[in-house]
């Protein structure tokens, strides 16, 4: 673990690669550091009802958030189960993937936690990484494993990793992805007809996929694969958000980099650390909030969350 300066970072973080990149973000706009010291910080997600940022510190076994009325941090919850991915849901509750307990789960509003799916087909999961909320209020998560350790109470019980869809009248668990190596984030479009996951499977084995995948999304949920929209070649791909525009933003091991839905490349922020995961932020969810590795960071942008 170490401990980083905090406040602003020197250097330039913003590269425009394309002028369609400075409608969304100054050229000149500062990084801040706000918080370090975590050993894998990854999965923030904004809950506007308590004006507050929550990040999981995984092998901290930790949650953490920052207000962003003053900036304090605080620790939001401990143990966490290993919490990766965080998200909120239609109502604004936290949505969290939990890789210890091996299952999906909210947070209500009085701090009880209910389990939204821990298995498939009697089978349980080896370790949610990221979730997303559909405005029908579906749950789509991934559930690759990287969870895999000596935290581990069992053995893998499904073969293979996958993406995942929680009927939100049902609770009904369906497969809805089974064609990649190590599924991890995942976006929807703004208008949800498509959905976009990342493929990790470099990091566990040469020669494999790091790239993100779009999938036409059918009236009943069904997916239909379109195409590789983009491929890192650092190998670095992580979490993904989604402006109004329609653009991707992706964590890299560079930091952060901006794609139109065309797959072209338009800018970078540069971080000292490699992003995992990325959220907007802030009353007017114009704060781009950067999961490092170690610590939090912020720079403010023009564009806007898809949902």
């Amino acid at each position: 673990m170490v401990d980083l300066p905090l406040g602003p970072v020197g250097g330039p973080a913003v590269e425009i690669l394309d002028p369609a990149f400075a409608a969304c973000i100054d050229a000149s706009a500062t990084l801040v550091r706000l918080w370090t010291g975590g050993r894998w910080a990854e999965g923030p997600a904004w809950l506007d009802r308590e004006g507050i940022l929550v990040w999981s510190d995984i092998p901290g076994d930790r949650l953490w958030s920052w207000r962003a009325s003053d900036g304090a941090i605080a620790e939001f919850r401990h143990p966490s189960q290993a919490a990766n991915g965080n998200t909120h849901d239609r109502q604004g509750r936290l949505v969290t993937c939990e890789q210890n307990t091996r299952r999906i789960t909210r947070t209500e509003f009085d701090g009880r936690i209910t389990t939204l799916a821990d298995a498939w087909q009697g089978k349980r999961f080896t370790g949610p990484n990221d979730v997303v909320v559909k405005s029908d209020d579906s749950i789509w998560f991934t559930d690759p494993d990287y969870a895999r350790g000596p935290q581990y109470d069992g053995q893998i019980e499904i073969e293979g990793c996958h993406v995942y869809r929680i009927d939100p009248a049902t609770g009904e668990v369906r497969r809805v992805i089974d064609d990649m190596v190590m599924p991890n984030g995942l976006a929807f479009s703004p208008d949800e007809t498509i959905l976009y996951v990342v493929d990790t499977g470099s990091t566990v084995g040469a020669g494999g996929p790091n790239h993100i995948r779009a999938f036409r999304v059918g009236p009943d949920s069904s997916l239909w694969p379109i195409s590789v929209l983009a491929v890192d070649e650092g190998k670095a791909f992580d979490g993904l958000r989604i402006d109004t525009a329609g653009r991707l933003w992706a964590g890299t091991g560079q930091g952060v980099n901006c794609y139109l839905p065309t797959g072209k490349l338009i800018g970078c922020i540069r971080v000292p650390e490699r992003v995992a995961n990325l959220e907007f932020a802030g009353s007017d969810r114009n704060q781009l909030m950067l999961c490092g590795t170690t610590s939090l960071y912020l720079i403010p942008v023009r564009a806007l969350p898809a949902v």
